[in-house]
């Protein structure tokens, strides 16, 4: 294998100030996460002022299982982001081109399961949620369409886990906005117009993925000669060293994700179980929550790839400093978020529902979230770290803790012992990342992370 000091693809993020480089590289991945998450709300404020508080409870409910599904698509994306990001920073681009069809195949393979699995499990999910009989119907409907989508959301990620890997952040951006443009059009044809209800919002849902796999395909198709990507099936094949590299980094992801969405269903289902308006509240605060969070969340994926570049390029240094503007670009920016859900929090919460009962329990959502902000902007800088440097087994550990033990746990705990009913659950999900941060933090101060080999694998 030959290194190759040139990349004809993405960003070199070993080079240049550290501030700017993370900028730059992260304001592509935060735009295309505000619109990802724009589109979904959209979803939300379309079905809420259309069919009503049912509406919204079946498309919350009947998303669960996309909800679990998208973590495995992502996880998996970004193992071969992380992998790609080392290559890239060691100029092994033969790999490179290797690991993208490999990454492809796997992941596909892995939709069309879920696919099946969504379609036959669909009414037992259901009712593990608790799902209410008024909105069942409508529930099922939207889980089995959108299971349809799973095969797009899983290249699409696939496609922009490879290139955020190799520094390219700006064509992530591009796909989604193909995919947002026929969300809304499609969510206003459907449920306004046509008035189909929660199958209107799962049919713009599936179509607006599509668009967005077509997309990310089209540009592989369009650089095919940087990638040696064809539609042929030879292309496709598996190169099992690569597949069991991205195997070990993908599973602690997926499993983190996964963690922390069966805790998410356990909460969802327990504010379900007190009421409608509890409910509702709780399914446009998560949408919300998840907004507020995508800046957060996009500068640490950009610094996960720019850690990993620089691991690959021996350059420990740089990816340590890079870890300390990290969080403090993200502390800087829970602190706005905070800003919004302490002082307009009627504002925010009244753009997706006209109901006043919700509209006043949302803003004592918003205010106990303004926790979780500030923990996920610690924990997820240092946890960037632990991704990049490929630490798989504290992967496992970190999405133990904050998915189960953290969450039921602290809920429980605030729920039963402190006697705080359905706000003890909100404290506890905002509580949750706390313990995480902390190991990260000891993680990082202890230096190890300097010295792991994944390109030895």
């Amino acid at each position: 294998m030959t290194a190759t000091a040139k990349r004809r693809v993405g960003t070199n993020l070993t080079e240049g100030g550290i501030l700017t480089t993370l900028l730059i590289f992260a304001i592509p991945i935060v735009l295309t996460n505000i619109v990802q998450q724009l589109y979904s709300m959209v979803d939300l404020s379309v079905i809420s002022q259309f069919v009503g508080n049912v509406g919204s409870i079946a498309v919350n409910t009947g998303g669960e299982m996309a909800d679990l599904v998208s973590p495995v698509a992502m996880g998996f994306a970004a193992a071969g982001q992380i992998y790609i990001a080392q290559l890239a920073g060691s100029g092994l681009e033969d790999k490179m081109k290797k690991t993208v069809g490999t990454l492809l195949s796997f992941t596909i393979l892995c939709s069309i399961v879920l696919t099946g699995f969504g379609i036959v499990f669909c009414r037992p999910i259901l009712e593990l949620l608790n799902c209410p009989e008024v909105a069942l119907s409508q529930a099922s409907q939207y889980m089995i369409i959108t299971a349809v989508g799973y095969p797009f959301i899983f290249g699409y990620n696939a496609v922009c886990g490879v290139l955020r890997g190799m520094g390219e952040s700006k064509k992530p951006l591009l796909f989604i906005l193909v995919a947002a443009a026929v969300n809304i059009v499609l969510d206003l044809l459907l449920v306004a117009v046509f008035h189909m209800g929660a199958a209107g919002t799962a049919l713009a849902t599936v179509a607006s993925q599509l668009g967005s796999f077509l997309a990310a395909f089209a540009y592989l198709w369009i650089q095919r000669e940087h990638f040696d990507f064809e539609l042929k099936l030879r292309y496709f094949q598996i190169d099992w060293p690569i597949l069991k590299v991205l195997i070990k980094l993908g599973i602690p992801q997926v499993f983190r994700s996964l963690m922390v969405r069966t805790g998410m269903l356990w909460v969802n289902a327990s504010a379900n179980a007190y009421g409608v308006v509890v409910s509702t509240t709780n399914g446009v605060g998560n949408k919300l929550q998840k907004f507020l969070e995508v800046f957060i969340s996009g500068v640490d994926t950009a610094a996960a790839s720019m850690i990993g570049q620089n691991l690959g390029a021996h350059k420990t240094d740089r990816a340590g400093k890079t870890t300390l503007v990290t969080a403090g670009c993200c502390v800087v920016l829970a602190g706005v978020s905070s800003l919004l859900c302490v002082t307009i929090p009627h504002v925010i919460f009244g753009i997706f529902t006209q109901d006043a009962a919700v509209i006043e329990l949302g803003t004592t959502f918003l205010r106990i979230f303004t926790i979780h902000f500030f923990a996920s902007a610690i924990t997820g800088s240092f946890q960037a770290m632990v991704t990049g440097c490929g630490f798989v087994e504290l992967g496992f550990l970190l999405g133990l803790l904050d998915g189960v033990i953290c969450k039921i746990g602290l809920s429980l705990l605030f729920m039963n012992v402190f006697h705080m009913g359905y706000e003890g659950l909100w404290y506890g999900v905002a509580c949750s990342r706390i313990v995480n941060g902390l190991i990260c933090i000891a993680y990082y101060l202890s230096g190890k992370w300097k010295t792991r080999k994944l390109l030895s694998e």
